[in-house]
C-alpha cells in the first residue's frame, strides 16, 4: 500500500534516528524536515549504547589546541588537520548546547564539569552523563526535543531502501514500512545511519548497524573514503550476548588494568600501558588470546569498591553474569566498535552527489584519520550536525516528478555476511584472508537478495584493505607490518570497488596498492 507523502515533498529528508540525525533535525528547526527511522527512536542507534562520553576542551588546564594534538597523534597520519581543528574548537559549545537541550551531564559540587580521562588523551576532557550512561542520557534528551518540535515530521518504522538519483543529483528516496513502499521526492537528503558493527560476529553495535548508509551512498554514485579503518574496542564483555556489552575505557582511566588468567599484567611495558591508543591495546589483547590465554579487566583495586557507583550500567550487567567487579576480574575481548571511514564529505557535510549530505559515523570528515581518539565520535556528530543543517538550509527545496516506478529492494539481512567479514577483516589481517572475503562477498554484493547491501559494504571494506599494503591505525596487516612514511587516504566508488574485486577474483597477480 502506498502512503500519501505529498505534504513532505521537497522537504529535506534525514535518514537515521541516532544522535547525528536527531541533532541535525533540531538544528534545521524551524524549517520543516522529515526524519526517517527504521526502528522506534533509539532502539537501534549506536549512540544509545555510548558509555565514554564527549571529548571537549572545557577543563581549566585544557585547550582545543591540546585536544587537536591528541586527535592528530591518535589518527596515525591520516587526519585532515584543518577539519579536525575546526571540529574540536567547536566541541565546548556543543556540550553547552546539549546541556541547554536538557542533557544531565555529571558535575562537581561547584557546578563545574566532572571530567574523565581516556586513552591517548593528555588531559581529563571527557564529559559524562550518569557515569557510564552518557549515550542513553543524550538520546533521551534529543528524542524528547525532537518529539516536541513541531517542524519535524517523524516517521518511525520507515526504512530507506534506495536513493533516487538522476545526473548525479538527488531526486528522492524510496522507503518502506510495514504497509508497503513510499517514494518521497526531494533534492535534499542527509544520511545519518551510523556504523558497520553489525557486519561482525563480535561487535558492540546494534546488530542492525551494517553500513546501510554506505550502501545507499555507494549505489547512488558517491565517493567513499578510508573504509579499511575499523576500530576494535579492546574491552568488550566476553560473554554470549550480542551485541556485546562494552566496558568503557574510562574504567582504565580510573586505574583498572588488563591481566590474563595467571594474573600477569601484559600491557605494563607498553608506552601508556592500558591507556595506549585503542588499536595497540586491541592487538595486545587479541594476541594474548591467540596464545591461548583469557584476558580480564581487573578493577578490584581501582576503582574497587566504588565501581558500582561510578559505573552502574556495567556493574548491573556484570552482576547478571555472576561477576562483582569489586571482587572479580571481568572477562574481555576485542569487538568491532567504530568505523573511521565513510562517505567522503566536505566541511559542510556534502558528498560528491549533489543534494546528499552525511553526518556522524557514516561520514568521513577527516577528524579520526586511521584511529579515532576516544570519545571524539559523539562530539563529531553533535558538532557537524549544525554545519550540515546550515548547508541544507542554504539549498532551496524542490520536488521534481519522478519518471518511472521503482522496484522496492528487499530488507537487508547481514547474517550470511558476518562469517566472511569477521574472518577476513578482523583485528589482524593478511592478503589470503582478505581475498577469501572478497571472493565470497562479491557474488552476494552483485545479487539482489537480502545479503546484497551488507555484502557490498563488506566488499568495499575488503577491497580497501587489500589495496592498503601497510599497517596504520585500525588497519593492521601481518604481511605488511610497517607503516609507510606518508599516509594517503583511500577513495573508492562502487564501480571502482567492483573492478578491483573482479581483478582479484580473476587473477592471482599482485594488486596495485593505494600508495603506488
Amino acid at each position: 500500500m502506498s502512503t500519501d507523502v505529498s505534504a513532505m515533498a521537497g522537504q529535506p529528508i534525514i535518514i537515521g534516528g541516532g544522535a547525528a540525525g536527531l541533532m541535525t533535525a533540531l538544528q534545521l528547526a524551524p524549517a520543516p524536515v522529515v526524519l526517517l527511522s527504521k526502528s522506534p527512536l533509539g532502539a537501534e542507534a549506536s549512540s544509545m549504547w555510548a558509555q565514554g562520553g564527549l571529548a571537549a576542551a572545557v577543563g581549566d588546564d585544557d585547550t582545543p589546541a591540546l585536544h587537536l594534538q591528541d586527535t592528530i597523534a591518535a589518527g596515525a597520519g591520516l587526519c585532515d588537520e584543518e577539519s579536525a581543528s575546526r571540529i574540536v574548537a567547536a566541541a565546548p559549545a556543543a556540550v553547552e548546547r546539549l546541556a541547554q537541550l536538557g542533557v544531565g551531564f555529571d558535575r562537581r559540587p561547584d557546578g563545574s564539569w566532572r571530567l574523565g580521562l581516556e586513552a591517548a588523551h593528555s588531559r581529563k576532557r571527557i564529559v559524562h552523563a550518569t557515569g557510564d550512561g552518557t549515550g542513553r542520557e543524550i538520546m533521551r534528551a534529543l528524542i524528547a526535543a525532537v518529539r516536541r518540535c513541531p517542524s519535524i515530521t517523524l516517521l518511525e518504522g520507515v526504512e530507506a531502501r534506495q536513493l533516487i538519483v538522476e545526473d548525479n543529483a538527488i531526486k528522492g528516496v524510496l522507503a518502506a514500512n510495514k504497509y508497503g513502499s513510499l517514494v518521497i521526492p526531494t533534492n535534499r537528503i542527509v544520511l545519518a545511519t551510523g556504523g558497520i558493527g553489525g557486519l561482525f560476529q563480535d561487535s558492540t553495535n546494534p546488530i542492525g548497524c551494517f553500513g546501510q548508509g554506505l550502501a545507499l551512498a555507494a549505489r547512488a554514485g558517491a565517493v567513499l573514503s578510508d573504509l579499511e579503518f575499523i576500530q576494535f574496542h579492546p574491552t568488550a564483555f566476553d560473554g554470549p550476548s550480542r551485541p556485546m556489552p562494552l566496558l568503557t575505557e574510562a574504567i582504565r582511566g580510573d586505574g583498572a588494568i588488563l591481566i590474563d588468567e595467571t594474573g600477569q599484567r601484559f600491557m605494563a611495558d607498553e608506552p601508556g600501558a592500558e591507556l595506549a591508543p585503542r588499536d595497540i591495546v586491541a592487538r595486545a589483547v587479541w594476541r594474548r588470546r591467540g596464545e591461548g590465554h583469557r584476558v580480564f579487566l581487573d578493577a578490584r583495586q581501582h576503582p574497587g569498591k566504588d565501581f558500582a557507583q561510578r559505573y552502574p550500567v556495567i556493574s548491573a550487567f556484570c552482576k547478571m553474569a555472576g561477576i562483582d567487579p569489586a571482587d572479580d576480574p571481568i572477562p574481555v575481548r576485542p569487538a568491532a566498535h567504530y568505523h573511521m571511514g565513510g562517505i567522503a564529505v566536505d566541511s559542510e557535510g556534502r558528498s560528491t552527489v549533489t543534494g546528499l549530505w552525511a553526518c556522524g559515523e557514516v561520514s568521513r570528515t577527516g577528524l579520526h584519520g586511521a584511529n579515532r581518539l576516544a570519545s571524539n565520535s559523539l562530539m563529531e556528530a553533535i558538532v557537524c550536525a549544525q554545519w550540515v543543517a546550515e548547508s541544507v538550509n542554504g539549498v532551496a527545496g524542490s520536488a521534481a516528478a519522478l519518471r518511472t516506478p521503482i522496484a522496492l529492494p528487499p530488507a537487508s539481512d547481514p547474517s550470511m555476511v558476518r562469517p566472511f567479514v569477521s574472518q577476513g577483516l578482523g583485528v589482524l589481517r593478511d592478503r589470503p584472508a582478505i581475498e577469501r572475503a572478497i571472493r565470497n562477498l562479491y557474488p552476494m554484493a552483485r545479487g539482489n537478495g537480502v545479503a546484497a547491501d551488507p555484502a557490498l559494504v563488506g566488499l568495499m571494506i575488503a577491497v580497501a584493505a587489500s589495496r592498503r599494503e601497510e599497517s596504520r591505525g585500525g588497519h593492521h596487516r601481518t604481511d605488511f607490518p610497517d607503516t609507510l612514511p606518508k599516509g594517503v587516504p583511500s577513495t573508492f566508488t562502487l564501480a571502482e570497488t567492483l573492478g578491483v574485486a573482479r581483478e582479484i577474483i580473476e587473477s592471482e597477480l599482485p594488486i596495485r596498492s593505494v600508495q603506488s
